[in-house]
């Protein structure tokens, strides 16, 4: 499920979380705008969150107006990715945002438990 349009072309400055799972997230509007890296290429590349809703997934980011390239500006605070980890808590294997987690042999969504999604690194 591709997300609309309008949130595709929206500008969007993301920042690293510092996590492995949920890597970028933006603060727009009051909600927190969060990327999931996905187990690429048996899933898509990415699956967007707002405030803990799926949005939709994204194979190719230069489809997007968003600004990815956060190396330049600093992470989260420990707070902010607190908050974020929270709205996205039990969501880290993809499908679980539709209630069926994958558990392939094929790919590492079954390690992807709310504890490994919090490790930074």
């Amino acid at each position: 499920m591709p997300p609309r349009p309008d949130v595709l072309t929206r500008r969007v400055t993301w920042h690293r979380t510092a996590t492995r799972v949920f890597v970028l997230a933006a603060r727009v509007d009051d909600t927190w705008w969060v990327l999931r890296r996905n187990s690429f290429p048996e899933h898509p590349l990415y699956t967007l969150f707002v405030d803990g809703a799926v949005v939709g997934d994204i194979d190719d980011t230069t489809t997007t107006s968003w600004d990815l390239d956060a190396t330049a500006r600093p992470p989260l605070t420990d707070d902010q990715r607190a908050e974020v980890l929270a709205s996205v808590r039990g969501l880290g294997p993809y499908g679980s945002e539709v209630g069926r987690p994958c558990d392939g042999d094929w790919c590492a969504c079954d390690a992807l438990t709310d504890e490994h999604v919090r490790t930074t690194g």
